[in-house]
């Protein structure tokens, strides 16, 4: 049990550690705090209370004694050691952008034990007021939860006390997802040049993530089908996303011509004053990669592809929005505009469930949706207004 000792001359009360104690995550310290707990003119018996009831979620093991730590130090020490390095390459990017950029700076001061439901509420309302929108706050309170769950599960705390935290309703409502008009997107493969081009083909005609092509092999190309069984993310090799991601679907010839073809093709590459000739391909063998860096044959970076090539190329046409994402929502919609059937769309998309891609990929405003609507003056028999 915690030890208190009292001054009754100046009505202060403070723990009193008569043990070094050895904070997991941290260094051994000894201290000795003084805290101010009632004003002087309190009766002395009346202070022992408020001082009992000081103590008494660090005796009763509602505070452990690892609370003590420092958010950042426990940051520090511990996340970034044992759960950042369990996440995607891309994924840990994100997390360490919101760590440096929000929670370090509201947080970093403080013991893991001061993150209650209302510091951290109060953090988040203000977060209202500020010009992040809401996907961008959701994401700062993922990170937190993900970070407070961690001190959970070693013993830091006894409770993950975001728990309940409520974030303040999004400014504007959700706006409509951008998707590549089948025209446009002819266009568009133009101005960007191989391989590169192929990349963009393939993405909007399968629905294959970035790091899905960049891992795909020349075993998994097949002559009216792609097998996705590895995905490589910034360097970073793993099987697919989920058990649904790790499938073969059928793919139109058009597509598998195009991949082909790039066996065929010579690139120039432009050296200072010189020009360099590689071949689009350097080797098919069956583990060999389809889509290789032009000089070395390593794997690629999807960014590196998005920033140079794509995103110029669709700034020329007016589309800033195009990344990868929206080639997958393409052909999620694509495939709506065709006639797909919901389970073969979900299936083609290699989504767990069909909300995903109904909810959050088919970009569409059906016909016989519009025709219903047209139908409404029909129904009340009144016309345009004068």
């Amino acid at each position: 049990m915690a030890s208190v000792a009292y001054d009754g001359l100046k009505a202060n009360c403070w723990p009193l550690d008569t043990n070094v104690i050895a904070i997991p995550f941290a260094r051994m310290l000894r201290k000795r705090k003084r805290i101010r707990l009632a004003p002087a003119a309190m009766p002395e018996r009346e202070v022992k209370k408020i001082a009992a009831e000081f103590l008494r979620p660090l005796n009763q093991g509602l505070a452990p004694i690892g609370a003590a730590v420092g958010f950042e130090d426990y940051v520090e020490s511990a996340y970034r050691t044992t759960r950042l390095p369990l996440m995607a390459k891309s994924t840990q990017s994100r997390y360490e952008s919101v760590i440096k950029l929000h929670l370090n700076p509201a947080f970093g001061s403080m013991c893991m034990r001061d993150l209650t439901p209302f510091t951290l509420q109060k953090f988040f309302s203000g977060l209202a007021s500020s010009e992040l929108s809401y996907e961008s706050r959701d994401k700062i309170r993922d990170v937190m939860s993900s970070i407070l769950s961690s001190a959970v599960t070693y013993g830091i705390l006894v409770k993950n006390p975001i728990e309940g935290v409520r974030l303040a309703p999004a400014k504007k409502g959700n706006r409509v997802k951008p998707y590549i008009d089948p025209a446009k997107f002819s266009a568009l493969l133009v101005l960007i040049p191989e391989p590169y081009a192929t990349m963009v083909h393939a993405a909007a005609f399968t629905g294959l993530r970035p790091s899905e092509l960049i891992g795909l092999r020349w075993r998994n190309v097949h002559a009216d089908s792609i097998t996705i069984e590895e995905r490589c993310c910034r360097g970073e090799w793993g099987a697919p996303k989920s058990k649904a991601s790790n499938a073969t679907i059928p793919v139109n010839g058009g597509v598998i011509d195009r991949i082909h073809r790039l066996k065929t093709l010579t690139l120039e590459i432009k050296a200072g004053n010189a020009v360099r000739r590689y071949p689009a391909v350097k080797s098919c063998g069956p583990d060999d990669l389809v889509f290789a860096s032009v000089t070395k044959g390593a794997p690629m970076r999807d960014n590196t592809i998005l920033t140079r090539f794509i995103k110029p190329a669709a700034r020329k046409l007016g589309m800033d929005w195009v990344n990868w994402q929206v080639f997958r929502r393409s052909h999620a919609t694509w495939l709506k505009l065709a006639g797909a059937d919901v389970k073969d769309a979900q299936a083609q998309m290699r989504h767990s469930r069909a909300t995903t891609t109904l909810e959050i990929y088919q970009q569409f405003i059906p016909e016989s949706q519009r025709r219903v609507v047209n139908k409404l003056m029909d129904l009340t028999g009144t016309g345009l207004v004068n």
